[in-house]
């Protein structure tokens, strides 16, 4: 125990005196009548301390909350922090996850084109990966304990969706099984054009002249990059038995029916996606669908071939990419006005283009015609995404 003493009245110095509490000196000292009068002694001893209970104010650690925050922060690892950012953290979250979408569907493309080692029919390859995405899905719904049909005032919607989203697949591939593949390539990129439309007419959305100039541009631009081959006689691509006379022209229309039945389906994404709360629902009820009705064509229409393990290998990892591409582009019309997010979609004949000029696979006569192309679509895409979707989006 440390005690202070004055030494002197005139002097202005003090005195430091240090005491053992047990010593009996000090128990004299308290026990005795009388003190000095400079001296000063604590008011509670050492078994006299206070006891603290319930109603005393407590005093927590020192723990700043930004070292709290920055702890918290330092264990999500960076990729989850950006696909966070991506799926609902930005006000771009509907045109960045079309956009990704796209590069998906695009490396799907370059997959099948430069690692296919075996022929698989188209309905067998269907087959495969919409189980594969009614899998995924269903173990997504799962994980997050949504419920596998979405809420009842949805359900109507989701098999609307599953129904239509089938008819443009089923049409699709008997359409590209009998037109050259840039024709059919051409006619799939009029499913932007008609969802456009559809979403003015069955979700009443503004369509404004800056959201059909950005899609005639685009458009424009497609024809820009498949017209020199549009032009070429058709021969070696198909047999010419079946593009003569009236098969070409019913093949064009189901092309075409695809087209719509696409655009149709993109709506009804959409309205099922906000209606249910969850994108996953919308992939999970096309696969419910398309998968025992691909499975029923493929027996039925095609010849069963057993894949190879490279190619399973190949359309296993085609179809993981395919659920992917899938959930994205649900979560991009969820998100975002329609003819804005399918204008996006057009980036991926620009990412295509570009891959085959960077393998010097682009033919010099439709080189001028193909960067003109690109430079259509760039432009439209840019202007859309430079407008933002904050003062358009519904």
């Amino acid at each position: 125990m440390a005690e202070i003493r004055i030494a002197d009245e005139d002097d202005d110095h003090l005195e430091l005196t240090v005491r053992d509490l047990d010593s009996p000196d000090l128990e004299k000292s308290a026990s005795a009548p009388s003190l000095a009068s400079g001296e000063i002694i604590p008011l509670l001893s050492q078994n006299q301390r206070p006891r603290i209970n319930i109603f005393s104010p407590s005093y927590a650690r020192r723990k700043p909350r930004e070292q709290v925050i920055r702890v918290s922060e330092t264990e999500i690892s960076p990729v989850t922090q950006l696909s966070s950012w991506v799926w609902s953290g930005s006000r771009y979250s509907g045109l960045l996850c079309m956009a990704l979408s796209s590069t998906l569907y695009l490396i799907m493309e370059l997959l099948s084109y430069n690692f296919s080692v075996q022929p698989i029919p188209l309905f067998e390859t269907a087959f495969l990966r919409c189980t594969i995405i009614l899998i995924l899905s269903y173990i997504c719904l799962k994980r997050i304990g949504q419920p596998l049909f979405g809420p009842a005032h949805a359900r109507k919607l989701l098999v609307s969706r599953a129904l239509v989203g089938y008819l443009s697949l089923f049409s699709f591939i008997f359409s590209i099984q009998m037109l050259p593949l840039s024709q059919a390539i051409v006619l799939s990129f009029v499913n932007p054009v008609m969802a456009s439309v559809a979403a003015r007419v069955v979700l009443h959305e503004k369509l404004k002249i800056t959201d059909i100039g950005g899609l005639a541009c685009s458009f424009f631009g497609v024809l820009f990059i498949f017209g020199p081959t549009l032009s070429v006689q058709v021969g070696s691509e198909v047999k010419s038995e079946i593009l003569k006379g009236s098969h070409h022209i019913y093949a064009l229309l189901l092309g075409l029916f695809s087209s719509i039945t696409g655009g149709i389906s993109y709506c009804l994404i959409k309205a099922a996606a906000k209606a249910s709360e969850q994108p996953v629902n919308t992939v999970l009820s096309f696969g419910l669908v398309a998968c025992p009705a691909a499975a029923i064509c493929m027996f039925s229409l095609e010849s069963f071939v057993l894949p190879a393990f490279e190619t399973l290998i190949c359309m296993i990892v085609l179809g993981l990419l395919a659920f992917c591409a899938e959930v994205l582009l649900a979560r991009g019309l969820q998100l975002e006005k329609i003819s804005k997010a399918a204008n996006v979609l057009y980036i991926e004949v620009v990412l295509s283009q570009l891959w085959i000029l960077g393998t010097g696979k682009a033919g010099s006569p439709g080189l001028f015609s193909r960067l003109v192309g690109c430079l259509l679509i760039l432009i439209s895409v840019s202007y859309t995404i430079y407008t933002g979707p904050a003062k358009d989006t519904e």
